[in-house]
């Protein structure tokens, strides 16, 4: 159905039927009010809802980041066929310090 004749159709039937007399007085004044804080509340975003939208876009982007660098890692060490771990790796590269250490004393 096209729009247009669905607005046809509905102001038809409103002008068929006129409103009751039992509206309370200014109830459309009211309701145009509400309507009129509502949408001023929603373009108005305090800066908590700010910070706290782009906090949680910012997690996601990391988790994402964070699954792609592990898979390039763990594709990147099956490649080179290297026996030791990436673990295995860092711990060695982190204590080769203390290892030369503890040997010249």
């Amino acid at each position: 159905m096209k729009i247009m004749e669905l607005q046809k159709k509905l102001l038809g039937v409103a002008r068929a039927h006129p409103p009751a007399e039992a509206v309370p007085y200014a109830f459309e004044k009211r309701i145009m009010a509400r309507i009129a804080a509502h949408v001023a509340s929603q373009t108005a975003m305090d800066a908590w809802t700010f910070w706290s939208r782009s906090l949680w876009r910012a997690a996601a982007t990391c988790v994402a980041i964070t699954l792609c660098l592990s898979l390039w890692t763990v594709f990147t060490a099956e490649r080179n066929g290297s026996s030791e771990t990436l673990a295995a790796d860092l711990e060695s590269t982190v204590l080769a310090p203390l290892n030369t250490f503890g040997e010249s004393w």
